[in-house]
């Protein structure tokens, strides 16, 4: 059964149903159900299914492509010589075809276009001389190389530029999808858990799928992540690999982005990685925006120039905050960390990044969600006379307002707000008014897991958003 995707599988029925046809590309990271959202769209019925081979030569991909068409009802012998001769086997494939819409789809694209093998001039010739020309095709394709989706199909300068009709970013579960999966898999979890389930694996389906349901959350993060033949036990270099043939400039600006909560500009990247300032840094960052690792914000009031990226994707920051700080390989290091200085550090910043990956439901809300709204983060340094100050989700609304989220997690009970931190919280908000000299009314707005304990400090906030909003 698939949950959620309501508008990936509408777009994907809509493009079966239209009168001409259609190509359609899928990608997003690996594990977040690209594959098997095609399939169930379809019922895993097709005129042509084939997946490419990681770390395959083109003789090999080639021999593949062969059974595949063979699996698929063409009288093949020969293996192909090269992808012109592939696809126009496939054309062949699809004229025989009785279907009445041939749904042809093709996974693990990226995987096919091995050096020197004119794969996507192949590709862009089938789309452009045969499948475009008929009525009845329905051609998608998927990947998790994500960078390479985006630069060889949907920014295509060549023969596929502007033909793509739709194009689905499949994005990680939110928590609502993620609650509605863990009933269907009779996972005994409640708000409080799903929670930092999220905080940790983020919304990657298939890291859900590993959760067993007669295990207490602590002992499946064990198994899965700190076991020695735990699911994930290696999944930090096989997920960067997955998404990038040269994935080591990629590994190192996030973790360079890993030590710094609130990001690091451009320039400041260059100097803590060592990287050059060239068109390659630049490729690597859109690329990890594209996938959903970092996210780029620009601080409010300040050049583009002055952009920070963030380290934003839950399962790196976990690895980053405990796996690599299982020195000693305990199997059962999560459970051990829980209540401690480093898991009480981690809940606070994740939780933070699970805020900004729902800023929707934050405005819902708020009752803020038809007013139109910019995201933004901010900080000022400090001077001689004022210490720094840092906001990591502002709302700057069109109906004059804006509203500075102060985001606090709390693991049983309300969140309780002393006279310390209220002025913290005040003197951070006359910082910003003075920083950025707005005329807007400025709001304080807590966000945080279950409420806000009435006590003299409390009338600070002038609203409270408590997590289970962001399940809705």
């Amino acid at each position: 059964m698939i949950i959620g995707r309501e508008r990936e599988l509408e777009t994907l029925r809509s493009a079966y149903a239209d009168e001409y046809s259609q190509f359609v590309v899928v990608y997003g990271r690996r594990r977040v159900g690209k594959t098997f959202l095609v399939r169930e769209a379809f019922n895993y019925k097709f005129t042509f299914q084939h997946t490419g081979i990681a770390n395959a030569p083109k003789n090999v991909q080639l021999e593949e492509w062969k059974k595949s068409l063979q699996k698929n009802g063409l009288n093949v012998k020969d293996t192909p010589r090269n992808w012109f001769d592939a696809f126009s086997l496939l054309d062949d494939l699809i004229r025989k075809s009785r279907a009445k819409r041939k749904v042809i789809f093709i996974d693990e694209l990226p995987w096919m276009d091995t050096q020197g093998s004119n794969f996507v001039s192949a590709l862009e010739h089938f789309w452009n001389a045969y499948a475009s020309a008929r009525k009845d095709v329905l051609l998608i394709v998927c990947g998790s190389a994500t960078s390479w989706i985006v630069d060889k199909v949907v920014h295509n300068h060549g023969g596929l530029h502007n033909r793509l009709n739709h194009k689905i970013n499949l994005k990680q579960f939110t928590l609502h999808e993620c609650e509605l999966y863990a009933k269907s898999r009779n996972l005994a979890m409640q708000h409080r858990q799903l929670l930092e389930c999220y905080m940790a694996l983020g919304g990657v389906p298939f890291y859900w799928s590993l959760l067993k349901k007669e295990k207490s959350l602590p002992q499946n993060i064990d198994d899965i992540l700190f076991s020695e033949d735990g699911e994930l036990n290696e999944e930090f270099d096989a997920l960067y690999s997955s998404l990038f043939k040269k994935p080591e400039t990629y590994i190192t600006v996030i973790t360079t982005l890993g030590k710094k909560r609130i990001g690091m500009t451009r320039e400041k990247i260059i100097v803590e990685s060592g990287l050059s300032d060239n068109g390659k840094l630049s490729t690597v960052l859109k690329d990890l925006e594209h996938c959903g690792f970092i996210r780029k914000y620009n601080q409010i009031g300040k050049t583009s120039k002055l952009a920070i990226y963030q380290l934003v994707d839950f399962y790196t920051l976990f690895y980053f905050k405990f796996i690599l700080e299982n020195k000693r390989h305990d199997p059962n290091f999560w459970s051990k960390s829980i209540g401690s200085s480093l898991y009480s550090n981690w809940c606070g910043l994740a939780f933070e990044r699970v805020c900004l990956a729902h800023v929707n439901q934050i405005k819902q809300a708020l009752s803020i969600g038809g007013v139109s709204t910019s995201e933004y983060s901010w900080f000022v340094r400090k001077n001689e006379e004022q210490p720094g100050a840092q906001i990591d989700l502002l709302l700057d609304r069109n109906d004059d307002t804006i509203n500075i989220c102060e985001m606090k997690y709390v693991a049983a009970g309300n969140y309780a707000l002393n006279a310390e931190e209220e002025q913290k919280i005040l003197n951070r908000r006359e910082r910003f008014i003075q920083e950025t000299k707005t005329t807007k009314a400025v709001q304080l707005t807590l966000v945080t897991t279950y409420g806000l304990t009435k006590n003299p400090h409390a009338d600070v906030f002038h609203n409270v958003v408590v997590s289970d909003s962001l399940f809705l």
